[in-house]
């Protein structure tokens, strides 16, 4: 934003997650932190993007690229929020080639966003690895099975991993429900 002199504002969202965490206690009593308390986290950062969206009169732009949306890595009502997803046919792969594109004559978008890990950012020391194969094995798999057709087994036989093959075509099929929202 500030590389195009584009006006942006920071919401925190520390009191309003605060405030879910405790109302939701009494429910989750006894029970550990996982995805859920993440997903909330998500679904939160949505709300005051939505309410400038119908504040002022604009449209949300989802930011889930094809990799994330096909095995489902994004959260209903939070990430996925949005009235056009601009690079929602664009592999995660291809994301970062039209990033180095953009940033050809002069730097746009900063450095660090290019070079550090891939993360949805919803706990210290995540990374998205911690949940997908890398995203240039994702995203070959994805192409054969989604753009070529080709039947996990004739993955498997041009050199893909089993393990990682049929999670990920797992992963579509349990996920088809997100993309259809």
């Amino acid at each position: 934003a500030t590389n195009l002199k584009v006006q942006y504002d920071i919401v925190n969202i520390e009191k309003s997650f605060g405030a879910f965490e405790e109302e939701l206690a009494p429910l989750f009593e006894g029970k550990n932190r996982d995805i859920t308390e993440e997903n909330i986290q998500a679904r939160i950062r949505a709300i005051p993007l939505m309410a400038v969206s119908n504040k002022f009169g604009c449209i949300l732009l989802n930011t889930s690229n094809k990799s994330e949306a096909a095995v489902g890595y994004g959260t209903l009502y939070g990430d996925m929020a949005g009235g056009i997803s601009v690079i929602g046919d664009v592999y995660k792969t291809d994301v970062y080639h039209l990033a180095e594109y953009i940033n050809l004559t002069r730097e746009i978008i900063p450095k660090n966003t290019l070079t550090k890990m891939p993360s949805a950012e919803l706990k210290p020391g995540q990374l998205d690895t911690d949940s997908l194969p890398d995203y240039g094995i994702l995203d070959s798999i994805l192409y054969k099975y989604i753009e070529l057709q080709k039947p996990s087994e004739s993955i498997i036989t041009e050199g893909s991993d089993p393990d990682t093959v049929l999670k990920v075509i797992k992963m579509i099929n349990m996920n088809e429900y997100k993309r259809y929202q």
